[in-house]
C-alpha cells in the first residue's frame, strides 16, 4: 500500500518547490526551474503514482498573478476530480514575512495580518522555504487566490 501524504506547492516564483509530507512532516522536497504550467501536471502524475495523496496545499498569494492563477486552476481541478481537499496560505508564512515583488517598484507587505503594497527603491527578492512541519493553522479551507492588486 502506498504512503499517505500531503503535497505543498510553492509556485509563486522560480524555482518551484513541492514538499511531500507524511503525518505533517517533510519527507521529500522537489525543486524545479520549469514553468508551473508545464511542470505541475507532470509532477502531480508522478507523485500520484507513487503516493496516496490526502491533501493539497499551496501558497495562494500574493505574488505573480499568472503563477497564482495557474496553480489554483490546476490544484482546484485535481481537488474536485479526485476529491482531495485543497488549502491555501499566504506566502508571507514561507518567506520570513519579507516583501514580495508586485509590479514596478511596488511590493506586497504584510503588517498585522493585513496585506498591502509599499514602494521600495530597490527590488526585494523573496526566498521561500518549505517548512519541515506543516502548520495546519497557517492554511485556510478557502483556498481562493489572493489577488491583492487589480489588473494594470
Amino acid at each position: 500500500m502506498p504512503k499517505r501524504v500531503e503535497l505543498f506547492f510553492i509556485t509563486l516564483s522560480s524555482p518551484l518547490q513541492i514538499g511531500i509530507y507524511e503525518d505533517g512532516l517533510l519527507i521529500e522536497k522537489i525543486v524545479s526551474e520549469e514553468k508551473s504550467s508545464d511542470y505541475l501536471p507532470h509532477i502531480y502524475r508522478e507523485l500520484s503514482e507513487k503516493y496516496e495523496i490526502e491533501g493539497l496545499y499551496y501558497t495562494n498569494g500574493p505574488g505573480s498573478f499568472m503563477a497564482i492563477k495557474i496553480s489554483y486552476i490546476f490544484l482546484k481541478s485535481i481537488s474536485i476530480i479526485k476529491n482531495i481537499p485543497l488549502y491555501g496560505a499566504d506566502a508571507f508564512n514561507f518567506n520570513q514575512n519579507q516583501p514580495i515583488k508586485a509590479i514596478g517598484k511596488l511590493h506586497f507587505v504584510k503588517i498585522s495580518d493585513k496585506i498591502g503594497t509599499q514602494k521600495f527603491e530597490n527590488i526585494v527578492t523573496s526566498r521561500y522555504e518549505l517548512p519541515q512541519k506543516l502548520i495546519y493553522n497557517d492554511f485556510m479551507h478557502n483556498a481562493a487566490p489572493l489577488y491583492s492588486i487589480g489588473a494594470v
